[in-house]
């Protein structure tokens, strides 16, 4: 709630003081100075203020995607750009690699914006690898590939690295598209778009990135974008071509979320200043310590062994607690975890460990867990 005092001049923020601390996958917890950083002044999406914040975020958002080609703003969720990925970048047929509800869904949205789809299934739990995505993509049929790197329903990294590799081996690998989700992964979990020579990778605000919830982001390569000219029927709110042209002139085509910029442009500057390599080992090393604390706890981890998230752990509840009563407990601790999600809500229990956590916030979660489960 914000308020207005005449006298100052200044605006003053007045915060609920019943905060609960979220460890759950998205929306994650928010630093009161990044939450502060959106209570600048309103400027107009066209005034030179917004175009030189605009200015700024570039080059630090290209660092988090390791990036020199095209980066893009979207005022929308991450689904916004999986609908862009689909529209701009499918002509014939795209597979859709289904490991996870997350996965599912950008393969729906595909099929919702009339793209032929074929669906590669993988069980829940598993990871995409690259054998059976070659081997379907090597009939020739297709011209586009999606993929979720960081499936957030299940705690699973697919080796993206590997799969993009064995892709643009195949004879017709560089006319197929790369299309990837990372939004519960960029800016946690390592991924490189040029080195990983990727076609569109997307995130969201309000996963590693630590920020509130409403924009996204994605990087386009320099061969999306060409390909982009030549499918039919893309679109306004998410043409690549339109958004490429106005972010050139550190603009987008429709207004954007301006607070959310301010918060962007502070919270790139305090990732810069940790260091992308240290923000990985970070998110690492709260990963092996959450996997430590279930296992020691009895639970199994639902995430195939050595594909485990750097961002969440999705835990098997094998100990059949009652996973509302055990948040319903966190919460007068002043913290809370996820259930599972959809058809593993119950069976499953999920913990965040991604943004701008630290480790100490984990062991205060991890004693309070503990006193639960005694």
């Amino acid at each position: 709630m914000n308020t207005f005092n005449p006298d100052s001049g200044q605006p003053s923020s007045t915060r609920s003081q019943q905060h609960v601390k979220l460890f759950i996958p998205g929306p994650t917890e928010v630093r009161p100075e990044i939450l502060d950083a959106q209570t600048q002044w309103m400027v107009g999406h066209r005034m030179p203020e917004c175009i030189d914040l605009v200015g700024q975020i570039k080059p630090k958002l290209s660092q988090v995607f390791f990036t020199e080609q095209t980066v893009l703003i979207s005022a929308s969720s991450g689904t916004g750009l999986w609908e862009a990925a689909a529209r701009n970048c499918v002509n014939k047929k795209v597979l859709t690699c289904v490991n996870g509800a997350f996965a599912s869904r950008f393969s729906d949205v595909a099929e919702m914006n009339g793209k032929a789809i074929e669906v590669l299934d993988v069980p829940w739990g598993q990871p995409i690898l690259p054998e059976p995505v070659v081997a379907r993509l090597a009939t020739g049929e297709f011209d586009a590939v999606s993929i979720v790197h960081n499936e957030t329903s299940t705690g699973v990294t697919s080796p993206i690295r590997e799969i993009a590799q064995a892709i643009r081996a195949l004879p017709n690998g560089n006319d197929i598209m790369i299309l990837v989700d990372s939004v519960s992964g960029l800016a946690g979990a390592r991924i490189e778009m040029d080195a990983w020579d990727l076609d569109v990778l997307l995130a969201s605000s309000q996963k590693a990135f630590a920020l509130p919830p409403g924009i996204s982001f994605c990087a386009v390569s320099d061969r999306a974008m060409a390909k982009a000219k030549t499918v039919p029927a893309r679109g306004y709110y998410f043409d690549f071509i339109s958004l490429a042209k106005s972010m050139a002139k550190n603009q987008t085509p429709a207004t954007p979320a301006v607070s959310l910029l301010f918060a962007l442009d502070r919270q790139l500057d305090d990732m810069m200043a940790e260091g992308m390599e240290n923000r990985f080992t970070r998110h690492l090393a709260m990963r092996d310590r959450t996997l430590e604390w279930a296992r020691g706890q009895g639970f199994d981890i639902f995430a195939a062994p050595g594909y485990e998230s750097p961002t969440v752990t999705c835990i098997s509840n094998n100990r059949e607690i009652d996973i509302s009563a055990f948040n319903k407990f966190l919460r007068t601790k002043g913290m809370i975890i996820s259930n599972g999600y959809g058809d593993l809500k119950g069976k499953t229990f999920r913990i965040a460990h991604m943004g701008d956590t630290q480790m100490h916030e984990l062991e205060e979660l991890y004693a309070a867990m503990d006193e639960f489960l005694a």
